[in-house]
């Protein structure tokens, strides 16, 4: 059993949890991800791996309240166990060597590129952070990031903060006033992702992207998760998930990441409707 030691409500769906897991952190690199159960019940879900400490033998996560098992989690308390907890899993990301990077991160990807731009950082590389929330509101880990880059640009769709913008607008930005990057990484939704792309692809910048798609096994065994990446076909999960971003068939991994929403949509309510039975 995986205990929750630490328990930070990040935002009003959005909770921090530190996991008792001294071999996943014993191993754990930026860019690799975890699958967990809740339950014996439960069902199997991928998320990625925010902070390890070696020392202390911890794993931090970062969790939105979307679906069933995620809001489940949301609901759990420090001294709670998880069932399953199995990692680190996937190709951990390749770092070295850059002296310039910009690290694009959106909504909850941000607590994932936050590992991506301290560990850059650590390595002596000047690292520009792009953060992008949907309004002041969402806004998560900035002085985390803060702490991890050189320069770090936090946009909101709404202009709440007082820079009105996409990530895109600000990277553009950028690009377009005669920054160098070696690479750009980018992680969060995969629309965000491809326009990341695009937007890099005219100035011919390495970009790395996180596909954090459907999983089951996490071993390529179950093919949940198989992407197409210049014309052939591709695991997240053992292959990745850290791909070239000019490579990737976006269009048709946002479609099979669709598939399973009335499912989804059907468990959620499911999970709604019990804790309405709870409360009362």
């Amino acid at each position: 059993m995986y205990q929750i030691l630490k328990k930070r409500r990040l935002s009003s769906n959005v909770v921090l949890l530190v996991i008792d897991a001294p071999y996943v952190a014993k191993k754990a690199e930026p860019g690799q991800f975890i699958i967990l159960r809740v339950d014996a019940e439960g069902e199997r879900i991928p998320l990625t791996i925010s902070e390890y400490d070696r020392e202390k033998g911890t794993i931090t996560i970062v969790v939105q309240e979307v679906g069933a098992t995620t809001i489940k989690l949301g609901q759990m308390e420090e001294g709670d166990c998880l069932h399953d907890f199995v990692g680190p899993l996937g190709i951990a990301s390749e770092l070295e060597g850059y002296k310039r990077a910009a690290v694009v991160g959106g909504g909850l990807g941000c607590a994932i590129a936050y590992p991506q731009a301290k560990k850059l950082h650590e390595l002596g590389c000047k690292v520009d952070l792009i953060a992008g929330f949907k309004n002041t509101d969402a806004i998560i880990l900035e002085d985390e990031m803060r702490a991890a880059s050189t320069n770090l640009y936090v946009m909101t769709d709404d202009g709440s903060n007082g820079n009105k913008g996409f990530v895109t607008t600000k990277l553009q930005e950028l690009l377009e006033a005669g920054e160098k990057y070696d690479v750009v990484i980018a992680i969060g939704p995969m629309i965000m992702m491809k326009f990341v792309s695009e937007t890099t692809r005219p100035f011919g910048v390495k970009t790395i992207v996180s596909m954090n798609t459907i999983m089951v096994d996490g071993t390529g065994m179950c093919g949940g998760c198989r992407l197409t990446v210049g014309g052939e076909t591709k695991f997240a999960c053992v292959d990745g998930p850290d791909f070239d971003g000019h490579q990737v068939d976006f269009d048709e991994a946002m479609r099979r990441a669709a598939i399973y929403k009335p499912q989804e949509q059907a468990a959620r309510d499911h999970q709604c409707n019990l804790m309405k039975m709870e409360v009362k």
